[in-house]
This record gives structure tokens, sequence and C-alpha cells, in this order.
């Protein structure tokens, strides 16, 4: 008999951890080849393991909800031929995962520490916090004897608010020093507490409705994680948003007539998402500020134009998939990538890589039979556009004759756009691109 070691994959250049949120097998289990072992997430998308070997699984080395890096053994597999494995060790301990993952830097006051921080540590209860904390992080505080509510008002800077650690090693040098100690702002006018509480309904009793008719609904995993999201992105920006009216009849025209030929010659159907992408892609090379991302005082200009779409989910959730350099694409290869991403999105199989790095989001409220909205900032990006339901209208068209009403194709476009870098004249000025190159669209042009 051999031992094989699962590893957790890597699931793209930027993911470098994941939470394990189910096992599939239990020890014992005989598993299959690419039989599903485990279920795990990371900060926006959901992911299945499946066994590169067939054999019987021994020995999990993580529990649920347990956060693993990536390249780390999560499980063993006992197999009959000889498949290839290292040696077989435990789950490592806190310290044996911080010298693995990144050298702990050497912190200001750290010999002064009592030397039962590990005990200091083991007695602060994570769970008790919605907040995400790394491993490395939660390392760090059990070393400087950081309490869970200290780190829920340090001020992160990562990704969806999360704290680093050089957020949190800037938070113990300025508290060392002596300086003001940058946290979380409450938006409130009374004094803080001495001591900060959180209540909490004891599992082992079920919540009940004080009224006997309501409903009450734990927010699962994405929900708890979008609406941190949506929080976050309010309390940093200023929000604006623009709106104008286009005519878009010559695209739909368009659209009507080549789609029949579009769907036999490429096999995919066309719809307006990838011609509203294509439109963004060309106004944003117009006006490249609308393409950044702020970092405290300075404005980071974006290369690449990574355009966000916005897809509701089966389960009411909302994920945003990636279209990496959507410039560099015809429509054709728009088309392909918008289903491909949609349809992967709707059956959970997006990697996670698919809902980094993008640059500028745009979401469809026309699909839900809106004719706008008021879309609230994908952090760190500045802008996001809706585009709401194309309604038939009657509207004044100039003629060489004068002036007449006719039918139109008409929609709405909405961009929300972070005031602290973007003004009224660049957002409205962009806004205001996009809807041209919509209306001014070629009804004779060729499929490409």
């Amino acid at each position: 008999m051999a031992q094989y070691e699962l590893l957790l994959p890597k699931m793209g250049e930027s993911v470098a951890e994941a939470t394990i949120i189910k096992w599939n097998k239990q020890p014992g289990d005989m598993i299959q080849l690419d039989d599903t072992i485990l279920e795990i997430a990371t900060d926006k998308v959901d992911s299945e393991v499946p066994s590169p070997v067939a054999g019987k699984l021994v020995k999990q080395l993580f529990a649920t909800d347990d956060v693993v890096q990536v390249g780390a053994v999560i499980a063993i597999i006992e197999t009959d031929g000889n498949v290839e494995s290292t040696p077989v060790f435990e789950k490592p301990t806190v310290e044996e995962t911080t010298s693995v993952s990144a050298p702990v830097e050497s912190i200001p006051g750290a010999e002064q520490l009592p030397q039962d921080n590990q005990t200091a540590a083991q007695s602060i209860d994570f769970a008790a916090s919605e907040r995400f904390y790394s491993p490395l992080v939660k390392s760090i505080a059990a070393q400087e004897n950081i309490s869970l509510a200290q780190l829920d008002q340090i001020q992160g800077s990562g990704a969806e608010g999360r704290l680093t650690k050089d957020d949190l090693l800037n938070y113990i040098q300025s508290k060392n020093s002596g300086a003001p100690e940058k946290v979380i702002q409450v938006a409130t006018q009374a004094p803080p507490p001495v001591q900060a509480t959180k209540t909490e309904v004891p599992k082992s009793q079920p919540v009940t409705s004080v009224s006997g008719g309501d409903e009450i609904i734990e927010m699962d995993r994405m929900r708890k994680l979008i609406a941190e999201h949506m929080v976050m992105s309010k309390q940093t920006s200023p929000h604006v948003t623009s709106f104008v009216e286009a005519d878009v009849t010559n695209m739909v025209k368009w659209r009507d007539k080549v789609k029949k030929a579009f769907e036999q010659r490429e096999n995919e159907k066309i719809t307006f998402t990838p011609i509203f992408i294509e439109a963004v892609s060309r106004a944003i090379k117009d006006f490249p500020m609308i393409n950044v991302t702020v970092n405290g005082t300075q404005i980071i200009k974006k290369r690449d134009i990574n355009i966000g779409m916005a897809a509701a989910l089966p389960s009411g959730n909302l994920i945003v998939p990636v279209i990496k350099n959507a410039d560099q694409l015809n429509l054709v290869g728009l088309t392909k990538a918008v289903n491909d991403l949609a349809s992967r999105a709707r059956n959970s199989k997006l990697k996670p890589d698919e809902t980094q790095n993008g640059t500028f989001t745009l979401t469809n409220v026309g699909s839900f039979g809106n004719v706008m909205g008021t879309p609230i900032i994908n952090q760190p990006q500045v802008a996001i556009l809706a585009v709401g339901a194309i309604k038939k209208k009657p509207a004044v068209l100039e003629t060489e004759f004068g002036d007449v009403i006719a039918i139109r194709h008409m929609m709405f476009l909405s961009l929300s756009y972070d005031h602290r870098v973007v003004d009224g004249a660049l957002g409205g000025s962009f806004v205001r691109r996009v809807a041209d190159y919509l209306e001014n669209w070629d009804i004779n042009r060729e499929i490409s």
C-alpha cells in the first residue's frame, strides 16, 4: 500500500489560501478517480477539489472552516498502486504555518512580551468576529498580545478591507511609539465604551421571532462577504451617479439581423452584454483616468482594461467574473468570454483567479426589467456602469426635412463613480462617450 498526499491546488496567481467549507469524503471512504473530496472557498468563489487518484481516504489534516495555504497537504489517501508521495506530516502548528507562509518580521517591543503568548493566542476566539484574518495576522496578534476587539478596530488596506501584515505591524509600531492609532471610524457622536462587548445568541438556543409570523434567515457565507464589501465601498468612496439616455435602435436592429447567422457560425448566442463591454473598453481608452484605483493620496493608473460583469446566481447572491484585457478581444471573442464566464458562474465552476483584478465593472439591471439604477462601486475600482432595459419609446428625430417623432429603442446608462478622483466632467463625459458608441453602431457591420 502507498500513501498519497492530497495538496490544496493552485487556484490562480493572486490566490494564496482558501477556506474548507465541506468535506464530501470522510476517513474510511473509498474514493474513485476524480471524485470530489472536499469543497473550498476563497473570497468570492466556491470550488471543488477532485481526487487525482483512486483509493481510501485515511486522514483529514484540516477541519471545516480552517484556512489553508495553497500547496499544503490537506488529506492522506491510501492507494494500491505505486503513487509518488512525499513524507506524510500532521497539520502544522501556528509556528510552522508562519515559518512556511512568510517570515515574521522583527516587531518592536517583542522582547518584552510575556512568555505565555501562545496560551493567549489559543484563548482568542476568532470565530466571534465576522472579519477574516489570515493565519499570519493571527500569529502576529498572538505574539503581540493584541485582543480580538483591537483587531476588529484596525483599518485594513487589503482586498475588501482585509487586515494585512503591514497594517498590523504599523498599528503595533504606532502603539509602541505613542502615535495616534489608525482605526475604523465609527459613525456616532457618543464617546466610545470602555470595553467593547459582543452579544451572541447561544448556538444551542434557536433564534425565534417575537411576533410568531416572521422568519429569521441567517446569511450564508457569500452574502456576508457581499454585505461587508458593499458597506466598505460606501464608507470608502463618496458616490456620485450620472445618467444618459441613449438611442440604441441601430444596435438592436443589427443584433436582430445577425444573431441567427452568428449562432450558426460560432455556435454561440450573441447578447447585448459583449456589445456593451466593447463600448466601455473603447471609452476607457478615450478616458483612461476612469481606469484607476486610489491608494491614499496616490492615483494608480491601470495599464490593463479588465472588465468585470456582475452576474446574479441562482442562490440570489452576486458574483463578478472578470474579462481580462477586454480591449484586445473582438466581438466574437467577447461573446465567447461572456457566455463562458456567465455559464460557469451559474454552475459554481469559476476559478478564483477569474474574479480578481477587475479595473471597471458593468452591471445589467435591465435584465430584471429595471430602466436605471445607482450601482455601488466595486472596490478598489472607481467606477461602475449600470445598463437599463431597452424600451421602445417615441423620440424626436432631426431630419433634413425637419423634426419628426418616431418609435425608437431607448435605454438609460447610469455611471456611479468615486468623487475623490473622478469629477462630474470626467464621469459625465465618459458615460456620454459610451452612449455615443452604442448610438453610432454600424448597422452594416460584419461579424468579427
